[in-house]
């Protein structure tokens, strides 16, 4: 994970160095800073570093109490990560119906604020019920 965690922060301060950049030049140009690029590179800049951040503490805290991982390892075998990695759901509709109300949503910014707020609840609800999905009828734990 670590690595993933410097692909994440590395491209991310690309995109910081690459903002400073923009600024200067659109300031050279226009004599103002430009706005809209700069804002969508300086937001890449901070997405990049958290989810690199979360990625690097996440592979901390799992070599502190299991070790370094098979793939981390020159020594480690294919055979070390065979297992069940999970439980995943493999006949659910919520992930449709969440992904359908975002839509919906997002269309709404373009339309009109009510259709947006109309996507909003649509997207609370449609999460609750993925999330409670297992919680009852025949599915339940």
């Amino acid at each position: 994970m670590k690595t993933q965690a410097y692909m994440f922060m590395g491209v991310s301060t690309f995109f910081g160095l690459v903002a400073a950049l923009y600024i200067f030049w659109s300031y050279q140009d226009t004599g103002t800073i430009e706005w809209t690029g700069t804002t969508a590179l300086v937001i890449a800049l901070g997405f990049g570093w958290m989810v690199g951040y979360w990625l690097w503490q996440a592979a901390r805290r799992s070599e502190h109490f299991h070790g370094l991982p098979a793939e981390e390892r020159l020594d480690g075998e294919i055979q070390e990560n065979a297992g069940e990695y999970g439980f995943f759901s493999p006949h659910s509709w919520w992930p449709l119906f969440v992904a359908l109300a975002v839509a919906f949503g997002v269309v709404g910014v373009a339309i009109g604020w009510w259709m947006a707020l109309i996507g909003a609840f649509l997207v609370i609800l449609s999460v609750i019920g993925w999330v409670m999905e297992y919680y009852r009828k025949e599915f339940q734990h």
